[in-house]
């Protein structure tokens, strides 16, 4: 089963995944998937696999990316090795984008976890983070986003226990409702 977690920037994905994979640390069911992103190691929260344009851009030729998509001026991708955790029955946990939401659910058997928070919580984090001016945190407050039909939907926007605990229960959730069959689809095209 591969987790997929959205939601908008700021609606602290990045710190529940961090929660869950502390949590789960243990827990060989589930695998928590660093992604690749052409920004440098040092920017941002996450710790991700830092990549200029030119190595996204021959990995991604040479298949390197199970799903990869380009937002906010930058190329992210998951690591092709997914499949055999998945072939494996392993839960993979990935953040993505709301634009590869369609691709991931027609190539991988998936379950959508939402990620939301309150549009003032989101606007004192995006500020906080200090990544990008007022003006670009406005402009990324307002866009328009597609609606997203989630599995599940963790709000994190008031006690951070209870959110990851709602987390925690979502992922353990998509970890019993993987079925044989599903497992059995990558055995035969992984």
């Amino acid at each position: 089963m591969l987790v997929l977690v959205v939601g908008p920037s700021g609606a602290g994905k990045d710190t529940l995944l961090d929660a869950a994979r502390r949590a789960l640390a243990r827990d060989r069911r589930f695998r928590f998937v660093r992604r690749a992103i052409t920004r440098p190691a040092e920017a941002g929260f996450e710790a991700h696999e830092a990549l200029n344009e030119a190595e996204f851009a021959v990995r991604e030729r040479a298949g390197g990316f199970a799903l990869a998509w380009r937002a906010h001026g930058l190329a992210y991708g998951i690591p092709a090795d997914i499949v055999i955790d998945l072939a494996a029955g392993r839960v993979v946990i990935a953040n993505v984008s709301r634009a590869v939401l369609a691709e991931a659910t027609t190539r991988f058997p998936t379950r959508i976890i939402e990620v939301t928070a309150g549009s003032d919580v989101l606007a004192r984090r995006l500020a906080a983070r200090g990544r990008e001016s007022a003006a670009e945190v406005s402009a990324r407050l307002s866009r328009t986003v597609p609606h997203v039909v989630a599995d599940e939907t963790t709000v994190n926007d008031g006690d951070l226990a209870e959110a990851v605990e709602n987390f925690l229960g979502a992922l353990n959730r998509a970890a019993g409702s993987a079925r044989p069959a599903e497992r059995a689809y990558f055995r035969r095209t992984g």
